[in-house]
């Protein structure tokens, strides 16, 4: 049930964040009866229209549904701040994404066992993508599981700009696949979406909604997590603005790769010199809590189109109508309608890039309503080699952190970004696509040279929304969490979101996410119990 916090009671787990994970989680851990579940969100509920028509979503950025956290000035960008919305509400940023369920490349996962244990594998993370997911595309596919509860569908309704899009990446070379999240996902496809009916569904949809008729799952909203309170090393609660929540088994946290860290660092566990000047007393020596943050960066390629059939101007009421009616029309898109992955060198290796196609001008986060007729290529580093940290903004708990991605710090990825940029260029001048567009919008210019092209990527490049990282897993000493998920250093506690992520994913971190709290929770379920 969602209401007011019981701090009477004594919970045998607490959920600090009811995003992707903590959904999962809070579902799965209650259906044992025997178990109470406390799942703590610092937002409110997801109640906005908005949240449910999939086209809306750039309207909840820069609202209370959002952290609206921004980044430090970032050097390789030329000096610009940048702005990572993040979700704050139930079901985090499923809520407000847009919806592509992509998992990434086995080789993603095979290499998270090399540092993690082969328990993170591709053949044994697999059985937990299928657990999740409800595949309601035509039958015949393998790679989906059927019976879980996230839907996962193709567009309702498809833009024809985006088949003209997928007919260029065949005329350039890339296959077009069947399954996205087939073995090999090299090639270009439509997305799949978590979408149900044309109607946007999160975690909070597919999870914790059905769990919350449960009498042993406490839901509770608009209070943020402060700290995380310890007594002989080990979590034994939770501190609120109004109280603690107490546990008697565990704490986990599934506030994501900015909140988890930040969590963490409020609580004492971190380098301990640095907490110290901070005036927060360690409680363990863990100075790799907030390195290795890693995020997709992606350019925006923009080109104008010959006819006024885009998705500019689709919140019409005719279309409006349509979507209230029938869940139909453009406004069932997630902008994002198709991609393609390749590797920048043209080797028939995993890919390190990505292109997404948007049948509309996609700038500035969708803040900015397009004036103009347009499509959009984004260009998505997948590997980067760069890396960034988030630490204190301060020592009290309403002190923003301080996040550094350290965007283009390596010249590689720069490299990799316009052998993207070049293949997106190309694709535009294809049969399939060239009859459609008629010249460079804004804030594309057009052709350039190599070197100028160099600086129209650090002027116009931005996150993809996808920070991982920050709390990774492994079992060296540069590691936060064990294979297990447990925090190193003290009991209690473990961390179960993308922040544990030894390395990006060559996909989207939505899937992934679910994934490893699918696992963690039956990490926890198999854990003794503690008296």
């Amino acid at each position: 049930m969602v209401g007011a916090v019981r701090y009477d009671q004594v919970y045998d787990y607490v959920v600090v964040g009811a995003g992707s994970a903590g959904c999962v989680l809070a579902a799965r851990l209650s259906e044992d009866p025997t178990v109470r579940v406390a799942l703590v969100e610092a937002g409110g509920p997801d109640r906005r229209q908005e949240v449910r028509v999939p086209a809306a979503f750039p309207k909840l950025f820069r609202t209370p549904y959002d952290w609206n956290f921004t980044t430090t000035p970032q050097t390789g960008l030329h000096g610009r701040e940048l702005y990572w919305p993040r979700g704050r509400t139930l079901g985090g940023s499923s809520s407000l994404n847009a919806m592509m369920w992509v998992r990434g490349h086995p080789a993603d996962y095979d290499g998270w066992a090399g540092s993690a244990g082969e328990e993170w594998s591709w053949d044994e993370v697999a059985r937990y993508f299928r657990r999740a997911e409800r595949w309601a595309g035509p039958p015949g596919g393998t790679a989906h599981g059927t019976a879980g509860p996230l839907w996962i569908s193709p567009a309702r309704s498809f833009h024809p700009l985006t088949d003209a899009f997928l007919d260029a990446c065949e005329e350039a070379g890339l296959p077009r696949l069947a399954e996205l999240n087939g073995p090999d996902h090299g090639g270009c496809a439509p997305t799949p979406l978590n979408q149900r009916r044309g109607r946007r569904w999160s975690a909070a949809d597919g999870y914790l909604r059905p769990a919350l008729r449960r009498a042993n799952l406490r839901v509770v909203t608009g209070q943020q997590a402060r700290r995380v309170l310890f007594e002989d090393g080990r979590a034994y609660g939770v501190e609120l603005p109004g109280g603690v929540l107490r546990t008697r088994r565990e704490v986990v946290l599934c506030a994501g790769a900015i909140g988890s860290p930040h969590l963490l660092l409020r609580s004492g566990i971190g380098d301990a010199d640095q907490l110290r000047d901070a005036g927060i007393e360690p409680v363990a020596e863990l100075p790799a809590v907030g390195r290795h943050l890693q995020d997709h960066l992606s350019v925006p390629v923009l080109m104008r189109t010959a006819l006024p059939r885009t998705l500019t101007g689709a919140d019409t009421p005719a279309n409006i109508a349509r979507y209230l009616l029938s869940r139909r029309g453009p406004l069932t898109s997630n902008i994002g309608e198709a991609v393609a992955f390749l590797h920048s060198t043209g080797e028939p290796a995993p890919p390190d890039l990505e292109l997404i196609f948007a049948p509309v001008p996609f700038v500035r986060h969708g803040l900015e309503v397009p004036t103009e007729h347009g499509v959009t290529i984004g260009v998505v580093l997948l590997r980067p080699e760069s890396r960034g940290r988030i630490t204190l903004g301060g020592p009290g708990p309403d002190a923003p952190p301080v996040i550094d991605p350290g965007y283009l710090s390596s010249e590689a990825d720069l490299r990799r970004l316009l052998a993207g940029v070049r293949f997106a260029e190309r694709l535009y001048g294809t049969r399939a696509l060239a009859p459609h567009v008629t010249g460079p919008l804004e804030p594309w210019p057009g052709e350039q040279d190599d070197k100028t092209a160099a600086e129209t990527v650090r002027a116009v490049a931005e996150t993809l929304y996808h920070p991982v990282g920050t709390c990774r897993m492994g079992t060296g000493d540069a590691t936060v969490t064990d294979p297990r998920l447990r925090v190193r250093g003290v009991t209690g506690l473990r961390v179960a979101d993308a922040s544990v992520m030894p390395a990006i994913p060559r996909g989207h971190t939505h899937a992934p996410t679910v994934m490893i709290a699918e696992r963690a929770a039956d990490l926890l379920r198999a854990a003794r119990p503690v008296a």
